[in-house]
């Protein structure tokens, strides 16, 4: 079990912050001649490891995005994994501030965990889609700004973005996610006496606080922190460890909606759980039935990542795989977890194929870089 470490208002000032949408890319070019030898991947307990070439990936390809990343084309990227047939086959770590065996801020790919986490409470039986958040907190009453339309909040409006508060994060400075982030305050009350704007499931906003508040319906439906619940049923089944989430009050309540530290090789394993059904060699950690409803496109183009525009379903965002960049494009879903200053879980389950990426790059057009050459390197490497 991993220890939790105590929150800081300045940290999370400049950690915990909405990822924004770029610019749009240069159009790619054809990958150069010579390319970059990638680093060999050895297999150990933690993953199974193969190459490229022998899982049906151009190594030159892949060699040539090295390059690049190195040269700093892409700005301050930290870490490139892919796996392909359940096997690691490319991981790079570029600069002092990543290794494999250091945990990374993830952001808001904190958001897609935080839905992993909430389907193994539905499927454990102690929560349901349609469960009333406000009913999950008794101790609160009187809860300011009540209404009808507050009381009919549900965890499915919650896990969709269409919470119907009365928010806006679009600029962090001023916004209500840097007054949840500065109040050291009980972040329950925070979210549950802030005021609505319009019925629950009628528009999509970015809402941060409501993720968080829908990890502490978690952890009051299963009976501990939705941390220490997800450890147990989430991490130790992947063999993941030394992740830890920034915690806040009441009782060291995790910042669901962007606090996750976690290593880029244990990102991967989340990422494969999405294009195997739930399954992590072999065994069943969440069911198939979670990672296909909740990677459904209920919300359609609320954003868009530089010049590829993006659906959402239950924290997680749908990508394109017939997309103007794509060499090859066909019909098919990349499911996509992101988070601010460039932290991206790429699964595309039709090319059997994951891609993380993990960076230092702020609120430039080069966060939303990896979603680039995910298309113009990545799958453009797939022979077969």
């Amino acid at each position: 079990m991993r220890s939790m470490r105590p929150l800081s208002c300045v940290g999370l000032l400049s950690t915990i912050l909405l990822t924004a949408c770029g610019s749009a890319p240069a159009s790619p070019s054809s990958p150069p001649a010579g390319s970059t030898t990638l680093t060999p991947v050895a297999s150990t307990g933690d993953w199974p490891a193969s190459t490229p070439d022998a899982e049906g990936l151009d190594p030159a390809i892949l060699g040539d995005l090295v390059g690049r990343i190195r040269r700093g084309d892409y700005g301050n990227i930290d870490s490139l994994l892919v796996v392909r047939h359940e096997k690691l086959v490319v991981e790079e770590y570029f600069g002092a501030r990543s290794a494999a065996d250091v945990a990374h801020t993830l952001q808001s790919v904190s958001k897609s965990v935080t839905s992993l986490i909430t389907g193994l409470a539905i499927e454990r039986g102690r929560l349901r889609l349609d469960d009333r958040v406000v009913e999950r907190f008794p101790q609160y009453a009187p809860i300011a700004n009540m209404d009808d339309r507050k009381a009919s909040l549900t965890v499915r409006d919650l896990l969709t973005m269409r919470d119907g508060f009365d928010w806006n994060e679009s600029f962090y400075t001023g916004s209500p996610l840097q007054r949840l982030n500065d109040c050291r305050c009980d972040w329950i009350r925070f979210m549950l006496d802030w005021p609505m704007r319009e019925p629950p499931g009628t528009r999509w906003e970015y809402v941060s606080g409501g993720v968080i508040l829908l990890g502490a319906v978690v952890g009051a439906a299963v009976g501990e922190r939705i941390d220490l619940f997800g450890d147990r049923e989430l991490f130790a089944p992947l063999g993941i460890v030394g992740a830890y989430w920034y915690g806040g009050l009441p009782d060291s309540l995790p910042h669901t909606g962007g606090g996750l530290y976690m290593r880029p090789r244990d990102m991967a394993k989340l990422g494969t759980l999405m294009i195997t059904g739930g399954r992590w060699q072999g065994r069943a950690v969440v069911s198939e039935a979670w990672t296909r409803e909740s990677t459904q496109r209920i919300v359609v183009r609320p954003r868009s990542f530089g010049a590829h525009p993006v659906d959402y379903g239950y924290l997680w965002w749908i990508l394109d795989l017939a997309d103007p960049m794509n060499a090859r494009p066909q019909a098919g879903d990349i499911i996509t977890a992101s988070g601010a200053r460039g932290q991206w879980i790429f699964a595309v389950p039709r090319e059997d194929l994951v891609m993380v990426s993990t960076a230092e790059n702020g609120d430039s057009p080069n966060a939303n870089r990896p979603t680039d050459f995910l298309y113009t390197h990545v799958l453009r490497a797939v022979r077969h």
